[in-house]
């Protein structure tokens, strides 16, 4: 059995009504801030809970963007975690800022504790990262910034839904960042990002930076960039946006499958803690795992396409030598790093192909594991 990673094929594969909006915008040429893109915009705000919501070119800009609207720039520190995907740090260093990191908790997610080690008099900002869907600390993480009177702002790319205690994320800081890119649970064709905030200062100095500090076609305000979301993907957006909710609820059911039929083979396999007062999105599906090279070797090979959420962090790649860093600094995250295994979550799979994966990797520890 065939178990892929993505599920684009199936997810367009009755695309007729997008493109018919798109030959619409043939027909209008409103290529760059078109009403579509406004549309979206009222539309993704009102389902993270927020009074504005700015649509961006990526989910990288939407940090980055929140970090300059802040006044993040050279000689700065952000803190945030060392086990994130790379468009964190990405985005703190195109602000001109220093990325101090800190280490993960067995949940995947960034360390509260370390996050108040972390500080000194050159923090800015601190940016959790909703890893893998799963909401950050957020309660923790609030204290202390609200103790050094530092704002958050959320990574919440890999996490549009997730909540705490009914509170959903993006709602905790003074602007969260979001990711469009196509294998997001909200996602368009190509790259797409948006911020959402509640601060209506914060709204209108984001769309100066996203279109290069333009007050009017003649007046520049500021200088800015050249970040805007297109009307294409706006299109795509919208007619996604409505099927958010479903998406998500195929993901977090997929998961509690997974869940239980992995859990009996712990200690080999660990699955990280599911919170009861969180909702978790499953932007991806991770767990611990015995042997896990060789597990994954197994599992492509009897055609479920597993992968690895990240095989190095962040301060031990290349890109990160420069910030000072050494080899255990960040012992759990290094620990994770080297046992973290990603299957299929996605809203296509069928229940046989949730069965097969989890058949798969019980084979692999009662067999496989032997050979």
């Amino acid at each position: 059995m065939r178990v892929p990673y993505s599920s684009l094929r199936e997810q367009f594969a009755d695309s007729e009504a997008i493109l018919r909006d798109i030959k619409g915008l043939l027909e209008t040429t409103q290529f760059t801030l078109g009403p579509a893109v406004a549309r979206f915009e009222a539309a993704f705000a009102r389902i993270c809970g927020a009074r504005f919501a700015v649509g961006v070119g990526t989910g990288t800009d939407a940090l980055f963007l929140s970090l300059k609207a802040l006044g993040v720039g050279p000689g700065d520190e952000v803190i945030t975690a060392a086990n994130t995907f790379i468009a964190t740090a990405g985005a703190i260093v195109a602000a001109g800022a220093r990325p101090a990191f800190v280490d993960a908790t067995d949940d995947f997610n960034i360390d509260p504790a370390g996050i108040e080690r972390a500080i000194t008099p050159r923090t800015r900002a601190i940016m959790p990262v909703h890893y893998a869907g799963q909401p950050a600390r957020m309660g923790a993480i609030l204290l202390i910034a609200a103790a050094h009177r530092l704002p958050v702002v959320e990574d919440a790319c890999q996490a549009i839904g997730a909540s705490v205690d009914g509170r959903l994320v993006s709602s905790f800081g003074v602007a969260a960042g979001f990711s469009l890119h196509p294998l997001k649970n909200l996602n368009v064709w190509g790259d797409g990002g948006v911020i959402v905030t509640s601060s209506e200062e914060l709204d209108a100095t984001l769309r100066l930076l996203r279109n290069h500090g333009l007050r009017n076609r003649d007046e520049v305000e500021i200088f800015g960039y050249n970040s805007r979301l297109d009307t294409l993907h706006a299109i795509v957006g919208n007619h996604l946006i409505t099927e958010v909710e479903a998406i998500t609820a195929a993901r977090i059911r997929n998961a509690r499958a997974l869940d239980a039929g992995l859990l009996p083979l712990a200690p080999r396999v660990r699955i990280p803690a599911r919170h009861a007062n969180e909702r978790h999105v499953f932007h991806l599906y991770m767990f611990e795992a015995d042997d896990r090279d060789r597990l994954r070797a197994y599992l492509i090979e009897r055609g479920v396409e597993a992968k690895i959420h990240y095989p190095v962090p962040l301060h031990l790649q290349p890109a990160g030598r420069r910030l000072g860093y050494r080899e255990g600094d960040f012992p759990e995250a290094e620990r994770q790093a080297k046992r973290i295994i990603t299957l299929p979550v996605h809203q296509h799979l069928s229940q046989d192909q949730v069965d097969y994966m989890v058949e798969v990797v019980t084979d692999f520890y009662g067999t496989g594991s032997r050979r």
